[in-house]
């Protein structure tokens, strides 16, 4: 069913680990000297997409697992690289600046009224991968995680805001513009992802399958049980050479798509996602935007989901941030 009010469903992990990044810890702090400069890049990123998505509800996913161990037990690989130096096996390699701002950008959305949704076992993608199935469309999903390409669905209004070079220059993705930039279906998102593989992910790949390989074989077998079938068949026709690599690499095959593939059935507490048109807990935000400096980025935020009616009338909705 389609609804006239779009869900922007945002990656959370996604837009503040490139806020951390783009935004130096120095040029944003709190009055004790405290890097907010996360919190206070994804806030002005969530205003932007509310500005120019004008969405009806909205919802912010975040990592309760970053590493689920089930993935892990299919492809030990599975994010290795982003292990932290610590020795513990659960910890991911965060920046020490970065990690005590996540809590306070949680209390910022929930002051606002933002739902912020993870759950035990998975990971922001399999929350959105939820969202996108179970939430009446259309759908906008907000991240720089090309994963999620798989999430397209043009008969069910779903669509990638795709933040590979910020939230400002966002590229918005239907199953016409992904076939335009790969050579695939969003149904064949996953073993085209599987094949030419994703070293931020720890997903080795077919060694020698880039993306127009990987794009062709797809376009002729449809999908990896296809390419499969024509690699054991003599008299496919299949080059030998991709044949053997292919071959080679039969176990990693065989799991790897259950990796790659989000879930779509996480459960999910019960959640409001209707878009606040004012603060929930204002004298919570006044609070918090006095504390952390977050005044002007929680205004801007607050002032965008109000849409273009708040202005300097709306005392309650624009002051509710201001020192």
């Amino acid at each position: 069913m389609l609804v006239k009010t779009p869900l922007l469903a945002v990656d959370a992990p996604s837009l503040y680990f490139r806020a951390f990044h783009g935004i130096p810890t120095s040029a944003a702090t709190a009055p004790d000297g405290t890097p907010v400069n996360a919190v206070r890049g994804f806030l002005d990123m969530l205003a932007t997409l509310v500005r120019s998505r004008g969405p009806g509800r909205i919802v912010c996913a975040l990592d309760a697992d970053w590493r689920p161990a089930w993935r892990v037990a299919l492809l030990p690989s599975y994010k290795t690289h982003r292990l932290a130096a610590s020795g513990d096996p659960g910890a991911e390699q965060v920046p020490d600046l970065l990690l005590p701002q996540v809590p306070i950008l949680v209390a910022v959305l929930d002051a606002i009224g933002i739902p912020v949704v993870g759950a035990t076992d998975y990971e922001a993608d399999d929350v959105l991968g939820t969202l996108a199935s179970t939430q009446p469309g259309p759908v906008e999903v907000a991240s720089g995680d090309r994963d999620l390409f798989q999430l397209i669905d043009d008969a069910a209004g779903v669509r990638l805001l795709y933040c590979g070079r910020g939230v400002a220059k966002l590229e918005v993705f239907d199953e016409t513009q992904l076939k335009a930039r790969y050579g695939v279906a969003a149904t064949a998102y996953v073993d085209f992802a599987v094949l030419r593989g994703d070293p931020s992910d720890g997903l080795p790949g077919v060694p020698g399958i880039g993306d127009k390989t990987a794009a062709r074989l797809l376009d002729r077998y449809h999908d990896l049980a296809g390419i499969e079938r024509a690699v054991s068949d003599p008299a496919s026709g299949f080059a030998p050479g991709v044949r053997a690599k292919l071959q080679a690499a039969s176990d990693y095959l065989a799991v790897a798509p259950r990796v790659v593939r989000v879930v779509r059935d996480v459960p999910l507490p019960e959640l409001d996602p209707v878009t606040p048109r004012r603060p929930a807990h204002p004298d919570q935000l006044l609070a918090l935007a006095q504390q952390w400096n977050l005044a002007g980025a929680c205004d801007r935020l607050v002032n965008a989901l109000a849409g273009s009616s708040a202005g300097s009338t709306d005392d309650e909705s624009s002051a509710s941030a201001r020192r």
